[in-house]
């Protein structure tokens, strides 16, 4: 017996795999219940007692022997696979095709930054909102159009609660639970009950700016507006306000910039006028600030609002709105070279 176990020695002092499955065998041949080792075990019983010390040490040598080299193996076998790990033999030379920033936030993010570097600050608000911060708190009155269904998304369940038209919801936020000086960017997507279509969607994306402080004038704003339109599309771009309505400001215009694509000359992306329409803006109206708890004897503001669909067509001359929700990556591929 001791011969055998000695012969059982030299085999597994060589014993060689190169694969998991290979491994498997050699521990089934040598250390599983009906292995060599197990065997031997068995026949230990009918070895005389005078020998058993001598055989049980030889066999307790080989068992040690076995498994040691068992775990070798396995080591090795594991370093070999891991220098393999996460690699794909069938994936061509090529590299991975990089994805691109989406147009609306390219642009939006160009927005912010401007506005950060004059003092504004981000603030963020809720998508779903009240009727209070969307509507009662800037001056809409009860009957105001924007309250239809035919605007609006309401929740069926609660009618009080919508989907914000606007995110000047954000601002009344923050007038609600801040002290002035108040200057405030609120970029953010809204929701409108309207047809889709190549000019008009039932979500697009905002951006709004409101600055309230002592002694705030209208001359504040059209520096501003001058400002954003010369940074965003360049040094030589002029701007005109027309006198216009909204609820929450007072007075109100809207700001047309000179066509940056026919430089004023008049093309018809313009309709030939040399202008085009970018965002809407006035002086924030007393009610507004007093509904928010503002004193509007000691406190002015201004307000101002742009759709970023809009200035993203100005800039890269969009044609179609449904494009920026379709997700088809040959569309967005056109905007790598504007990171």
């Amino acid at each position: 017996m001791i011969a055998k176990i000695e012969q059982l020695l030299k085999e597994v002092e060589s014993l060689k795999a190169s694969t998991t499955e290979e491994i498997e065998a050699l521990r089934i041949k040598y250390l599983s219940k009906k292995g060599e080792v197990s065997q031997l075990m068995k026949e230990l019983r009918d070895v005389p007692n005078e020998l058993k010390k001598e055989v049980g040490m030889k066999l307790n040598e080989l068992k040690d022997m076995a498994q040691e080299k068992i775990a070798i193996l396995k080591a090795q076998n594991e370093t070999s696979d891991s220098s393999a790990d996460g690699l794909d033999l069938t994936r061509t030379s090529y590299p991975i095709a990089l994805g691109t920033r989406h147009p609306i936030t390219l642009v939006k993010n160009e927005i912010i930054e401007i506005f950060s570097n004059l003092g504004f600050s981000i603030a963020e608000g809720p998508e779903i909102e009240d009727d209070w911060h969307v509507f009662s708190a800037l001056n809409f009155a009860a009957d105001h159009p924007a309250r239809d269904m035919q605007d609006t998304f309401f929740i069926e369940s609660k009618p009080d609660i919508v989907l914000r038209t606007h995110t000047s919801s954000v601002q009344t936020r923050v007038m609600d639970n801040s002290k002035p000086p108040i200057r405030i960017i609120c970029p953010g997507r809204v929701y409108r009950n309207e047809a889709i279509s190549y000019r008009a969607h039932c979500f697009f994306h905002q951006l709004e700016a409101l600055y309230i402080d002592k002694d705030v004038s209208f001359a504040d704003l059209k520096q501003v507006l001058l400002h954003f339109a010369q940074q965003m599309f360049g040094e030589d771009t002029k701007i005109r306000l027309r006198p216009s309505y909204f609820p929450f400001t007072e007075p109100s215009a809207e700001m047309d910039i000179s066509c940056n694509i026919c430089g004023g000359k008049g093309c018809p992306f313009c309709k030939n006028t040399g202008w085009v329409e970018i965002l809407g803006c006035g002086m924030v109206d007393p009610n507004v600030l007093e509904s928010n708890g503002i004193d509007s004897n000691v406190y002015s503001g201004y307000a101002l609002g742009m759709g970023i669909e809009r200035i993203t067509n100005l800039k890269y001359q969009v044609s179609d709105l449904r494009l920026f929700s379709e997700n088809d990556t040959r569309f967005l591929k056109e905007f790598e070279s504007a990171h």
